[in-house]
């Protein structure tokens, strides 16, 4: 399958931020292999770590089946010991200032950050630069401008796992000792100029955050965890952000954009892994391209629900809602949404933020499809684009094509020619999943419950998923003056 597009749809300032240059790319599927990553970078560092983040838990362990890197196993006594083992080393960690609620019952986690806080070289931020209610929702970590991670794993508890998804597997524990369920997630690891650009992202962020400007680190020799194989290179990478209108900046929108873009180019099909199926635009823009006759296939590949009691009435009734716009256009059977399960049936919760289109485009991130990540939160999401016919595009294509076939096979249980396979023979990649569901490990069609009266007010709420500062405010006025005529 090739594409029949020429010209490319990225457009820096339009529908990315940036296009730069990396020698290698690698899709990590999972945390277990994020982690051990992470870990295996940050020892080669040599001037500055930036920790970007929605939420980061000190006491998780990288290697929870047991250390193979040198230095401390879980990630507080790490980031100390190389507190006092790289004296040149500069440590930023900035998370997002309302996850500092969550710390509460975390035990020790608000001492260790106090612990932090009396290093001259780990430096602790909590990012309230955002509008009230926004979060900061960013993964990104970056050593020595040399080697980035950016996608949808944050380092917390309950994301540790392996592609197995094993049931029951003992390795997933919280730091309590409470045992978690299957997650599944991804990230990407870039090196070259994008990795200095998202440097200059977290730099960025720090002086929104702090009001302090840092420097950039000196140029040195390149980093590359040596467990990873890259999966591009010598590739063009964009980046895409979403940031919340402020008094002082304007909205950026551009992860937005593009997705609208990607959805408006697809050929055959549209691949996408998502926490939420929540934005309107986004459903609308899929459903118009379902009411062609020849148009693309469209594959959601969702949690059977949403994590937490407020975000499933919120996300999970959204959800509902827009499957039933999407039914209405879906004239030609061409749509599916499906939910993983383990081989005892156990439903995989799925984190990652992974967008395929074709063989022409692969975009991971943090972005979900929901409002707050199309124009509420901060999100950073990079971007592939296979544009062309000539051999390094063809080339480019074939290996977006094969990550597609690799997920897929993870889902399925299968191996990833039999996917490749099956979709050749069926010339359609809703009827090749179609064809490969099983009984056990598999990805179970998802059918959402009917909307229930009590449910109805928080679907799409801008309250609870709001698109922009605005609405947010609007709704917190609206709630209060409701509130407000009710005592009275």
């Amino acid at each position: 399958m090739s594409s029949d597009l020429e010209e490319p749809i990225l457009a820096p300032g339009r529908n990315c931020w940036r296009i730069e240059h990396a020698s290698r790319l690698a899709l990590i599927v999972d945390a277990a292999d994020y982690f051990r990553a992470v870990k295996s970078a940050i020892l080669e560092a040599r001037h500055a770590v930036y920790l970007i983040g929605w939420d980061f838990d000190t006491r998780i362990n990288f290697e929870p089946e047991g250390s193979t890197l040198d230095g401390p196993n879980t990630l507080g006594a790490f980031l100390r010991w190389i507190d006092k083992t790289r004296p040149d080393v500069q440590v930023y960690v900035l998370k997002w200032d309302l996850g500092v609620l969550h710390t509460l019952g975390r035990g020790a986690m608000p001492l260790t950050m106090l612990d932090w806080m009396t290093s001259s070289r780990i430096h602790l931020r909590l990012d309230g630069a955002h509008p009230p209610g926004a979060a900061h929702h960013q993964k990104i970590v970056v050593v020595d401008d040399t080697i980035a991670f950016c996608g949808g794993i944050d380092m917390t508890a309950d994301r540790w796992d392996t592609r197995e998804h094993a049931d029951d597997d003992p390795r997933r524990k919280r730091p309590s000792g409470r045992a978690y369920g299957p997650w599944h997630d991804a990230a990407t690891a870039v090196d070259g100029k994008v990795a200095r650009a998202l440097g200059d992202l977290a730099r960025s962020r720090w002086l929104k955050a702090t009001g302090v400007e840092l420097d950039v680190p000196p140029s040195r020799p390149p980093i590359w965890p040596k467990d990873i194989d890259s999966t591009f290179e010598d590739v063009e990478v964009a980046i895409a952000r979403t940031q919340p209108e402020t008094t002082r900046e304007p909205a950026v929108r551009e992860i937005e954009s593009f997705c609208l873009d990607a959805i408006a180019s697809a050929q055959s099909a549209i691949y996408w892994e998502s926490q939420y199926f929540a934005s309107r635009r986004i459903a609308e823009a899929l459903a118009e391209r379902l009411r062609e006759r020849n148009g693309p296939d469209i594959v959601i590949v969702n949690p059977l629900s949403a994590d937490g009691f407020l975000e499933a009435v919120t996300m999970d009734t959204a959800r509902a809602r827009l499957l039933d716009l999407i039914a209405e256009a879906d004239w030609y059977k061409r749509f599916r949404i499906y939910t993983p399960v383990t081989q005892k049936r156990q439903p995989i919760y799925v984190h990652a933020k992974i967008l395929i289109v074709d063989d022409r485009i692969l975009r991971v991130g943090s972005s979900n499809i929901n409002n707050r990540s199309m124009g509420f939160d901060t999100e950073c999401d990079l971007i592939v684009e296979a544009a062309g016919s000539d051999a390094r595009m063809l080339d480019l294509q074939a290996r977006i094509i094969s990550v597609r076939d690799d997920l897929l096979a993870e889902h399925l249980a299968v191996e990833p020619d039999r996917v490749r396979r099956e979709v050749e023979r069926e010339g359609s990649l809703a009827r090749a999943i179609d064809s490969l569901l099983g009984p056990e490990r598999s990805l179970d069609p998802y059918e959402a419950d009917k909307v229930g009266l009590l449910e109805t007010p928080l679907a799409e709420n801008d309250l609870l998923d709001p698109e922009r500062p605005s609405s947010f405010m609007n709704r917190v006025k609206g709630s209060m003056q409701l509130r407000g005529s009710i005592m009275r």
